[in-house]
């Protein structure tokens, strides 16, 4: 096999095994930016929760101990770094904080979003192994995700200024789920421009999968019975 079917190849298998720990659940991290310059989601008809008015809006946040912030605070919490990564971009809007009193109890904030969603997205800012992302099923069960899930095998190491750690992550494929709830053991767990929706998956899932499958079968024909 020659070196570049080889990469393609990998490439395309890459492409499709990027899974989370639910199976079928596929997680990637495209996404465009919105009119101030933040990235959000790529899923047409998504709600997107962006607290620029200051809410959870259109969903709802359960709780008090969040804060929904602007700007960054010394040892509290970090607006997310955006495009171009260069040390000085951050995102200029309002954000989601968790937890807002690292003191006091439950560390996080439940946000209800309504029943029969399969997608979710976030701008995931500073991205560390003490944030979850738990995701409350409509069976009455749960899937959670740590930052370190997210982002293996790079580090979740809280760099507020690495295209890295501060990314838009998609979450395709999910069971059908309610809420989620966001936590933090430590400062802090920062989010912005939440999305969700009933889409069940990515529009080229599926093409990826062929492509793989269609290349693995060719490589296997063509070079069968060689010798490497």
């Amino acid at each position: 096999m020659n070196k570049k079917s080889s990469i393609t190849l990998a490439s395309a298998i890459a492409a499709l095994a990027i899974s989370g720990s639910a199976g079928a659940t596929v997680i990637n991290y495209g996404s465009q930016l919105d009119g101030d310059n933040v990235p959000t989601t790529t899923v047409a008809g998504a709600n997107v929760i962006n607290f620029n008015d200051g809410t959870c809006a259109p969903a709802s946040c359960s709780g008090t101990n969040y804060a929904i912030v602007n700007g960054s605070t010394n040892g509290h919490n970090a607006a997310p770094a955006i495009p171009p990564y260069n040390g000085s971009s951050f995102d200029p809007t309002n954000y989601l904080t968790v937890p807002d009193n690292l003191s006091a109890t439950p560390q996080s904030t439940t946000i209800s979003l309504g029943s029969g969603n399969h997608y979710f997205g976030l701008l995931w800012g500073s991205i560390d192994a003490y944030n979850t992302l738990t995701f409350m099923l409509d069976d009455n069960t749960t899937l959670s995700y740590t930052g370190s899930d997210i982002i293996n095998p790079s580090p979740a190491n809280g760099n507020q200024a690495s295209p890295t750690t501060n990314t838009y992550v998609n979450f395709f494929q999910l069971p059908a789920f309610n809420a989620v709830k966001l936590s933090s053991t430590q400062y802090a767990f920062e989010s912005d421009n939440l999305a969700y929706s009933d889409v069940p998956e990515p529009g080229n899932l599926a093409l990826f999968g062929l492509a793989a499958l269609g290349l693995l079968v060719g490589f296997r024909r063509r070079f069968s019975g060689r010798a490497f």
